[in-house]
């Protein structure tokens, strides 16, 4: 009997939530929190877990940044660093929570177009929330970009499009072998080719959308978007008015956050219509209903 073949995307709040300090052992509470959500959904599924890097490649980056005398690491880079890092986090909890069954961290590329147009308009935040008057001190000192985010400002770069993960033919083999796969975590570490050479690209891809590129990629039934509010809201000051059932048609037509439901919403429609499987997004808490398609917003061809 085939079993059901999903992909979980965390997003940054099973991680590090806003207003918290980017400290190791709050975002380690926090992976355990998320562990233990999705270990009931993956009872006899296959589960690829992917997950957001936002704050943590900011930090790195500032980091980076105040060492005198060294020139700054790039962003493909610290995307790998953020990657390993939150994974070994990720797969450690898996490992507590379901004992027994092995876990893997997989560092992903994902292939993207140096020509593609989001190098030229920076649009994906990273790093903390600043107030205005820090924001601009950093942009100043660092040359950034930089843009409003909630009541504050952060940092923002490019985010263009993934093409296709290099990595796939091995978590493919890893999936087949009943491994629980991390990876394409942040959205993958940017790459791209130059005359048949491969080379890293300051870039940090959206790991919603990286996500969707991935579950396409390895023919899963169910694409799961995690995040901190219960599904797509009617009004965004009502948590109860929650869209339960939506086609992809649907979703696009409303006007969305950019910053935050926006590329979920994008992300679901775009594995829905492309595979005809399944998409969810809601709350964290609410995985394993999710996954049953009892809980947040249920996406699907037909509405």
């Amino acid at each position: 009997m085939t079993r059901q073949r999903i992909v979980a995307a965390l997003g940054g709040n099973a991680l590090l939530r806003r207003g918290e300090p980017l400290e190791a052992d709050l975002q380690r509470a926090n992976v355990k929190r998320a562990a233990a959500a999705l270990a009931i959904a993956a009872a006899g599924r296959e589960l690829v877990v992917t997950h957001g890097n936002g704050p943590q490649i900011g930090l790195l980056a500032l980091q980076a940044a105040a060492l005198s005398g060294i020139e700054p690491y790039p962003l493909d880079v610290l995307g790998a660093e953020s990657e390993g890092m939150i994974g070994y986090l990720i797969e450690q909890e898996f490992r507590n929570v379901l004992p027994g069954r092995d876990v893997a961290t997989m560092l992903t590329q994902v292939v993207v177009d140096p020509a593609d147009t989001a190098f030229a308009h920076p649009t994906k935040p990273i790093g903390p929330v600043y107030t205005q008057g820090e924001a601009r001190r950093l942009a100043a000192a660092h040359g950034w970009a930089i843009a409003p985010d909630g009541t504050g400002f952060r940092r923002v770069v490019a985010s263009p499009e993934p093409l296709r993960v290099l990595e796939l033919a091995t978590i493919r083999l890893l999936i087949d072998a009943g491994v629980l796969v991390v990876c394409t975590g942040g959205g993958g570490i940017p790459v791209a080719f130059a005359g048949g050479v491969l080379h890293g690209v300051e870039a940090v891809i959206d790991k919603d959308l990286a996500a969707a590129r991935l579950a396409e990629d390895i023919d899963a039934d169910l694409l799961v978007l995690l995040t901190d509010v219960p599904g797509v809201l009617r009004d965004l000051g009502r948590p109860d008015s929650v869209i339960a059932e939506a086609r992809p048609a649907d979703l696009l037509s409303m006007r969305l956050p950019a910053g935050s439901m926006g590329p979920k919403a994008e992300a679901a429609c775009r594995f829905v219509e492309r595979t005809g499987g399944r998409a969810a997004i809601g709350a964290l808490e609410d995985a394993a209903a999710l996954v049953a398609g009892t809980a947040g917003t249920q996406i699907r061809r037909r509405g």
